[in-house]
Parts: C-alpha cells; structure tokens; sequence
C-alpha cells in the first residue's frame, strides 16, 4: 500500500515528462505516437512497407501453390501436343558398325591371317502409323484439351486463393495499426483521468479511491499497446511468408491511411458470376475430360489396324562408311490388324475405373455447384452484416467519446463520480474494438466475395 500510495504522489511529475499524444478516434489505422519500446515493447522498425497490389504479384509468383497450378497448366499443354502427334506417324533412324581383324584358324586348323573387308555396316530407316484405334486417340486427344481447361480455371482458382490469403494478412496488419492507435488513445485518456483525478484528489473534492482506479487504468492501457505491437509483429511475419521475400515486409502508409470505403456491388449479377466462377469451371472442365476418358477406355474393345514401312541396307568395306554402291538394300511395307481376344479382364477393368471416375466427377461439379451457391449467400451476407457493422460501430464510436468528454466535465463539476468516468472509457474501448473487428470482417468477405466469382469487386 506504502508503495502504491508513493506511485499515485509521484505520476503527476511522470506524466508531465510523458508528454502523450492528442487522443485520435481509431480512424482506418491511424499514424502511432511514438514511445518507449523498452516499456511497450518492440516494434520492428526494419519492415518494408509494400502495397496490397504489390503482395499480391509477388504472392502469385512465390506460392507453391500457384507454382503447382502454373506447372500442371505446362503439363496439360504438352499432352494436347503429344495428342496432336499421335496422328503423325513415328520416324527411326538405325545405323551401326563393326570391325573384324587379327588371325583365325582355317578348316584345317591352321592360323592364317584375316582376309577380306573388315567393317560390317548397316543402316536402316523406318515409318509406323496407327491407322485405327477405336477411336482411343481422339478422345485421349479431348481428354487433354478438357484438361488445359481445367488447369486454366485451377491457375485463375489458386490466384484467388494466394489472393484472399495475401489479403487476410494484410487486412491483419492494418487491424493491428488500428489496435495499437486506439491502445494509444487509450492510454491519453487514462492519464488525463488520472490527472483530473489527482487534482481532484489534491483539493479534497474526491477520495484516493478516485486515484487508484485511474491508476489501474494507465497501467493497463500499455498493455493493450503491447498485444497490439504483438499482433503487428505476427502479422508482418505471415504476410512475409506469403510474399517469399527475404526481409519482413508490412503494410504501406498509403493502404493504411486511406479513407475506408465500401464496395457497390449487384447480389444477382454477384450470384450469376458465382455460378460461373473459377472453382465451377475446373470442375466442369474435369467432367468433360472424365467423360472423354470414359470413351477411351472403350476403345480397346475395337480392333486397331497399323502400318509400317522400312528400307535397310548392309554391307563390307575396308574403311568406315555408312553408305556405300555394293550394300544390299531391303524394302518392306506391311499392314496389321489386331484384336486381343482374351486380355485377362484388362479392359473391363480399365471400364469399370473409368466410370467410377466420371460418376465422382459428375457429384464433385453438382456439389461445386451447391457450394458456390452456399458461399455466395454467405460471403454476401457477412459482407452487407458487416459493412452496417462498421457504420454503427462508427456511430457507437463517436457516441462514446462524446459520453465520456461530458462525464468528465460532470465529473469536473462534482456531478458525477469516477467510476462513472471509468464506466464510458470502458465502453469507448470496446467501441473502438469492435470497430476494428467490424472493419477487418468487411474487408476479409470482401475478398472472399472476390476469390469466389473470380474477379476484383
């Protein structure tokens, strides 16, 4: 008690040198007054500021995700190249060479030495085409376009997604800065509470229970300052990560400072683009490949006719030469036709795991469907709940400073008592939280609203 009453005897001379800022209604994240970070805690002055626009770019290049989206969209594109190939027919080329010397044994089994031309050559060229396939190459060949679609419609998916994730980070970050402009705020107004306390306190027009409450309230105010830096600190980290960037980036003045606004936008176009968004069309894009796979899987069941032609020519000399006059060539053309009786079950097997694969596709774009209709009624709704939330936690804001500049000048008067005082401070603190929350809320269903149809509101 001695030492808390030497803290109350000596704050007025603390505060003077303190010097804190003017109090400033917690705006779209307000400039910070500076302070003691051995006392508040650190602030990570080495952070780059970068713009939302700017994340997100290097997001898009860095994430693994949209890495693996770009990846398969370069695999798709080959395969339709293959495809296309498939109709071409295959071209070999053959050539070889030996060389034979030294001494052998004649017939009878004398050693005599090699006579003769001692390099073998032969060269060869060859041409094969499937002429029919039961149709396996066109629908292979459809399969793979149907494909590209979907990678298509995957990369545009995985870009929202980098996008919201970039998005909720920094959203995270400017709700921070608001956190720590409003735990500054805070902090003003309780060590005005507190002077006007202790002068009260001073003239005996109130009691040093007056004096300790507002000593309980500038002790907690820089805490809520430390959380707040905590939660900077935390959510320059993650928007770091997302960025891939060596050095910790953060939010910039500019995207921080800027007027709060909401965005205008039409529920039944909205609802009508969710329907045609991008995670609806990779999953119509693999039904469609689904249902060519399916057919290809039946192709076996036809015959497959194939022809091929090829020259070779062989011969001897006594030098390396791959062509020579005296080498005896070879033509040949020949036409197959085949049909597999018997395949051990192979292409009922082949059948029977094409089908489930279309039936799962067919229920995974049905639900694609479902779920986009789900999610824009949800998005939608949070963004409309939460854009009215902001406007009256705007008004709620407004109203409580108002409350508790009047309380203190009742309290100025003798006409109210401290911890009436201290009752609108509490409640303009939680105005302003809740006006923080509101305002990250928004902005985090805006940008799911936008991940979901596919394009920026």
């Amino acid at each position: 008690m001695t030492k808390l009453f030497v803290l109350v005897l000596a704050l007025p001379a603390t505060l003077a040198a303190q010097q804190p800022p003017t109090p400033t209604t917690p705006r779209a994240d307000t400039t910070l007054p500076a302070y003691d970070t051995t006392l508040l805690g650190p602030v990570d002055t080495t952070a780059r500021p970068i713009q939302l626009d700017e994340a997100v770019r290097l997001a898009q290049k860095a994430s693994p995700l949209a890495v693996a989206a770009r990846g398969t969209l370069e695999t798709s594109q080959a395969q339709v190249r293959a495809g296309y190939a498939a109709f071409i027919p295959s071209l070999s080329v053959s050539a070889s060479a030996s060389r034979q010397g030294g001494d052998r044994f004649d017939p009878q089994g004398a050693l005599v030495p090699f006579t003769g031309n001692a390099w073998q050559q032969s060269h060869g060229l060859a041409l094969n085409l499937n002429l029919f396939d039961g149709g396996s190459r066109i629908y292979n060949l459809h399969t793979f376009k149907a494909n590209v679609t979907a990678a298509n419609a995957n990369e545009v998916l995985q870009q929202f997604a980098v996008t919201l994730s970039v998005k909720q980070q920094f959203y995270a970050v400017l709700a921070a800065r608001e956190a720590e402009a409003a735990a500054a705020s805070q902090l003003q107004e309780a060590n005005e509470n507190l002077k006007q306390a202790l002068a009260k306190v001073h003239a005996r027009e109130a009691t040093k229970s007056d004096s300790l409450r507002a000593v309980i309230q500038v002790a907690n105010a820089p805490l809520a300052i430390v959380t707040a830096r905590y939660d900077l600190n935390n959510a320059n980290a993650a928007l770091t990560r997302l960025v891939g960037t060596s050095f910790t980036v953060t939010a910039s003045p500019q995207d921080s400072t800027e007027e709060f606004a909401f965005a205008s936008v039409d529920s039944a176009a909205l609802r009508a683009l969710a329907q045609e968004g991008p995670a609806v069309k990779q999953a119509q894009a693999s039904d469609v490949a689904s249902a060519a796979g399916a057919k290809a899987a039946r192709a076996p069941n036809l015959p497959t006719l194939s022809a091929s032609w090829n020259i070779s020519g062989n011969g001897s000399t006594n030098s390396l030469a791959f062509v020579a006059d005296q080498y005896a060539y070879q033509n040949q053309f020949r036409i197959s036709l085949s049909y597999p009786i018997f395949d051990q079950l192979q292409r009922e097997q082949s059948i029977a795991v094409a089908d489930v694969a279309q039936r799962n596709a067919d229920a995974q774009l049905r639900d694609t469907k479902l779920a986009a209709q789900q999610n824009f009624v949800q998005f939608f709704g949070a963004l409309r709940t939460n854009q009215e939330q902001v406007q009256i936690d705007q008004t709620s804001v407004e109203a409580a400073e108002e409350d508790l500049r009047v309380q203190r000048q009742r309290y100025d008067y003798g006409a109210s008592t401290q911890l009436d005082v201290l009752t609108s401070e509490a409640a303009l603190i939680q105005a302003r939280a809740a006006l923080i929350q509101a305002r990250f809320n928004y902005r985090v269903a805006k940008a799911q609203l936008e991940a979901l149809v596919g394009r920026d509101l």
